[in-house]
């Protein structure tokens, strides 16, 4: 995988079952398990992003447990993992800390479990991945989605994992473990 390639997980602006905006709540399960999946495949940071400062605090809780508290000697896989996280404000406090780390704007691309016009294929993105040139933030939300204005921001996005039978309902860290794998695979 690309080691110019980063993950965020948005809590807001994402939409409710009714197609409002709201911001979901951070779930321990997604920090470890995105945590785990971005380090299997190489993934250079995972960015949970959330705007409420007690959240964040959790978020920042849970990881430096696994960092440099009695996780990160009781599990060491998990402190290697968790080691990649970064809590941060908003995407555009994840943008810049990405621009930060490897010196360049990250491409955003979202991912969606809608069928929506335009939609780019793994291969596609898998190549511009290996090429090493560009810096990319795939974008996962929470809730029912990422609303419009993030989406309007990103330069495209992803073909949206389909099951066997039209049912589409994965969990954000089961997408995002299909969805990195597929990527790695691509290339």
């Amino acid at each position: 995988m690309s080691s110019h390639l980063y993950v965020a997980l948005l809590h807001h602006p994402v939409h409710d079952r009714q197609g409002h905006i709201v911001t979901t709540s951070i779930t321990n399960m997604d920090v470890h398990d995105i945590s785990r999946t971005a380090r299997t495949f190489g993934v250079r940071r995972f960015y949970v992003v959330h705007p409420i400062p007690g959240l964040r605090s959790l978020a920042e809780r849970i990881v430096e447990h696994w960092r440099s508290g009695y996780g990160s000697r009781y599990n060491p896989s998990r402190h290697e993992a968790l080691g990649r996280v970064e809590v941060e404000h908003d995407l555009d406090h994840a943008i810049a800390a990405v621009e930060q780390d490897c010196g360049k704007m990250p491409r955003l691309i979202a991912t969606t479990a809608r069928e929506r016009p335009g939609a780019i294929g793994y291969d596609e993105l898998a190549r511009h991945l290996a090429s090493g040139e560009d810096a990319w933030l795939l974008l996962f939300g929470t809730g029912y989605g990422m609303s419009d204005e993030v989406f309007d921001r990103c330069e495209a996005h992803l073909e949206p994992v389909r099951g066997v039978d039209g049912y589409n309902h994965l969990s954000v860290r089961s997408a995002a473990a299909v969805i990195l794998d597929r990527l790695t695979r691509a290339i």
